[in-house]
């Protein structure tokens, strides 16, 4: 099948079913109304708008008549990067602490794309340690150990 932005289609579809699934889990919590939220109303609200999006990019690509295009050729070594990463961050994020553990995420996470350079890599994951420092440390207090567990001592 050959259509004119199959990216929106396949976009379209992802969006739908992660709003719709959003909003199916978000159902057990109390949502409450716009004066008074509770605890289920912004992922249901988020749901809502990523399932309306969704909507949105698939009805598109159905309705354009551009010149037709070939499905995207789907990559699994990136995407297996990508997911192990994330997997080994929350493996090591307690014992190496929260600095290591990003700038071990972003920097493998860079790896899966082609157009990987060491420089922006370095700067990304160091820009990135402190944002999420700041965010999650300082600002949100949250107990994540900071340093990894044999400088912690020290």
């Amino acid at each position: 099948m050959r259509m004119a932005h199959p990216k929106d289609f396949l976009t379209g579809i992802m969006f739908l079913l992660f709003g719709a699934a959003t909003m199916i889990l978000s159902r057990g919590l109390t949502i409450g109304s716009a004066a008074k939220m509770g605890p289920g109303y912004f992922p249901f609200a988020l749901g809502l708008l990523l399932a309306v999006l969704g909507a949105v990019l698939l009805f598109r690509s159905l309705l354009q008549t551009e010149e037709l295009q070939p499905w995207p050729s789907f990559h699994l070594g990136p995407l297996a990067i990508v997911l192990l990463s994330v997997f080994v961050f929350s493996l090591v994020l307690k014992p190496f602490g929260l600095l290591l553990s990003t700038a071990f995420l972003v920097i493998t996470v860079s790896k899966a794309s082609h157009e990987f350079r060491w420089r922006e890599t370095l700067v990304n994951a160091a820009v990135l340690v402190v944002v999420v420092s700041a965010i999650f440390v300082y600002f949100l207090k949250f107990q994540i150990p900071v340093w990894p567990t044999f400088v912690a001592g020290w």
